[in-house]
């Protein structure tokens, strides 16, 4: 089953995340199959950059969101 979930990126203290379509039991930080967009929370106001058409395709064909992901969404 494929997720939409967040993956962290950056160095310590200096998080940052991406959002993927990755399958369900890879490692956090695994291969994804694909990057949807990204999410900065260190810069005022927190920066979110998502392909939209994309993320769409993938709920389409029955990837499931993360309760992160699916905030972000919303947001």
């Amino acid at each position: 089953m494929v997720k939409i979930r967040l993956t962290q990126t950056g160095s310590k203290n200096r998080k940052t995340y991406r959002l993927v379509a990755m399958e369900e039991g890879k490692r956090r930080d695994g291969r994804a199959i694909e990057i949807l967009g990204f999410y900065n929370p260190l810069v005022k106001p927190p920066q979110v950059n998502l392909k939209r058409d994309r993320v769409e395709y993938w709920l389409s064909v029955g990837a499931q969101l993360t309760p992160a992901a699916e905030k972000l969404l919303k947001a």
